[in-house]
């Protein structure tokens, strides 16, 4: 397994639409295996293939020390408000807060091709929300409700 390279805002990879995986190949298993090593090193929430360069349907989350692998990834379902702090490893030093659902069901296929959905509230929603928009050449930036400046967020996040 490898560390990537996470693209920054004003790569123009991040503004293109990704396409869709259509067989699972060793080399798709390599990128899931690779996109977890770099989300750990980065220790981020989540990263979506186009932050490290390919152009496929592809993110992983992490919740509660598990790592939600989604291929094709689609929201089925959406519920709720929320307003919260987001960042992005794609645009480091930047937090905003943002509008998402409250809570979200995601339907995907894992790395054996099998499909299966997933929902999740509260942070885990503004994750998939957040990296399935990567999908489709969107940053957090777009729909930001505000940016925070370095004292807010010291007084959100600590």
């Amino acid at each position: 397994m490898a560390i990537l390279n996470i693209v920054k805002e004003g790569d123009p990879v991040l503004r293109k639409e990704c396409r869709p995986v259509g067989e699972i190949t060793p080399r798709i298993v390599r990128l899931l295996d690779d996109m977890r090593e770099t989300l750990i090193d980065a220790d981020g929430a989540g990263l979506a293939a186009p932050q490290v360069g390919v152009m496929r349907r592809i993110a992983i989350v992490e919740h509660e020390g598990e790592y939600i692998e989604l291929i094709n990834p689609e929201i089925v379902s959406r519920e709720g408000e929320q307003e919260e702090i987001e960042g992005c490893l794609s645009v480091p030093g930047v937090w905003g807060i943002t509008h998402r659902p409250m809570k979200v069901t995601v339907k995907a296929t894992d790395r054996n091709g099998k499909e299966f959905t997933v929902s999740g509230e509260g942070l885990l929603a503004r994750a998939f929300c957040h990296e399935i928009d990567h999908l489709s050449g969107k940053l957090f930036t777009d729909d930001v409700v505000k940016i925070l400046t370095d004292e807010e967020v010291k007084e959100l996040i600590g």
